[in-house]
């Protein structure tokens, strides 16, 4: 991803609400499998970590990314924004 896509992806991410919290339990299966499914419906996704949640925003960030094969476009603060293209009907075009 270019910095040029990142960077229109980050505008669109600005005005979303976060889809899924992250709380003292932190990362869990459930909570996995669940923002895996939600890109069956959304290509952007925002996520909020809470404040009792122990672990690193950006180390949630990179697993999460792994396991449901999308991309970290930002990490600020606690908010997490990843992107996952839709395969068969992509809503979010990128700049070239």
């Amino acid at each position: 991803m270019t910095s040029k896509q990142r960077a229109y992806l980050k505008s669109l991410a600005s005005n979303l609400n976060p889809v899924f919290q992250i709380g003292k339990s932190s990362l869990t299966p459930e909570s996995t499998e669940a923002i895996s499914e939600a890109f069956n419906n959304r290509e952007l996704i925002k996520i909020a970590v809470l404040k009792n949640c122990a672990d690193d925003p950006n180390e949630i960030a990179a697993i999460v990314a792994e396991r449901t094969h999308s991309q970290v476009v930002q990490v600020i603060g606690k908010k997490i924004v990843l992107y996952k293209p839709d395969k068969k009907n992509p809503k979010i075009v990128l700049p070239v």
